[in-house]
């Protein structure tokens, strides 16, 4: 009797775990206002990709249309290229138009940003070096948020610097249509 009940519960033990690897984790975006204390608690991360370079739909989305679908689920970036343009260290080469930080699960941090403005497809995606295993699920959340019901497209306004051209963008999701307008260098406070 001892043993069946020894072996039934090691057989929940193992069961709960090996459903729990199947769990979508919990992703809290960090707002604007917890960049620092977001920042110090993950300031000795090893920061990699490893782990999320399996593709997915939202893999081959224009970034563009991305943006809208982030803003729909979580809301406005982290932070714009708007919030870095008049730090000390801001260089135009290191230009983004937008940055969403995450902590999944209440330990695992993760960063998303365009690679080159509304001039892509995809995202860039960096995650906690030691928390790799977690990351191919992580992405497969977010591609069911993005593309689900939660994604449909929210309208957003943006600026972007491109270096390679040289070239101020607004680039927009409003009344239906994305939009990547030339404009000169915008007035940041």
């Amino acid at each position: 009797m001892k043993k069946t009940g020894l072996t039934l519960l090691f057989s929940l033990i193992w069961l709960s775990a090996a459903f729990a690897q199947f769990e979508d984790p919990q992703i809290r975006k960090v707002e604007y206002n917890e960049r620092t204390q977001f920042q110090q608690r993950f300031a000795d991360i090893n920061w990699t990709g490893q782990g999320l370079y399996n593709p997915t739909t939202i893999d081959r989305i224009p970034t563009i249309e991305l943006r809208s679908r982030l803003q729909a689920a979580f809301g406005n970036p982290t932070q714009t290229i708007g919030d870095l343009i008049n730090a000390n260290n801001f260089r135009p080469g290191k230009a983004i138009q937008f940055e969403y930080w995450f902590i999944i699960d209440d330990e695992m941090p993760l960063m998303i940003l365009d690679l080159d403005g509304p001039f892509e497809n995809g995202l860039v995606y960096v995650g906690a070096s030691r928390f790799i295993d977690m990351m191919p699920q992580v992405k497969r959340t977010l591609n069911r948020m993005l593309m689900g019901e939660d994604g449909n497209p929210a309208e957003f306004s943006d600026y972007f610097f491109s270096p390679e051209r040289d070239q101020w963008y607004m680039v927009q999701y409003k009344d239906g249509e994305y939009t990547r307008e030339m404009i000169s260098r915008p007035r940041f406070n």
